[in-house]
């Protein structure tokens, strides 16, 4: 079955190829200066322009993708800073409110730190030479 979907696929493809082969003349037709220019060499022109109009329009996403990454993370330092300057601010603002908070918090902490530093002084086992 695999092979038969490749051979068909190959199949539609080369009757496709043919197609465009034969009636190039009838849809590679474009004009120039009110002009007509059709048949293979209008194919071909029609496809040299297509081409070079595809890769100007690559050439310039890359340039316009390149300056916005620029400036955005210009922005973004800046947005990042603010925010920064605004949380200190909202903070000094609201220390002497949190005074109260802060105590317990304070009272634990010590107690826990306590506790932490009698973990701590136990003497360590030296150790066993070996035999």
């Amino acid at each position: 079955m695999k092979n038969f979907a490749k051979i068909a696929i190959l199949f539609v493809f080369a009757v496709l190829l043919l197609d465009i082969a034969f009636d190039a003349a009838d849809f590679m037709r474009f004009n120039i200066d009110g002009d007509p220019v059709d048949g293979p060499l209008g194919a071909l022109l029609a496809v040299i322009f297509a081409g070079g109009g595809l890769v100007i329009a690559g050439v310039v996403m890359l340039v316009v993708g390149a300056v916005l990454a620029v400036v955005f993370a210009g922005v973004g330092v800046i947005v990042v800073g603010a925010l920064g300057v605004a949380a200190v601010a909202v903070a000094l603002a609201l220390s002497p409110l949190l005074l109260p908070l802060l105590v317990p918090v304070a009272i634990v902490w010590y107690l826990a730190s306590r506790n932490r530093k009698v973990h701590m002084e136990q003497p360590l086992k030296p150790a066993q030479p070996a035999a």
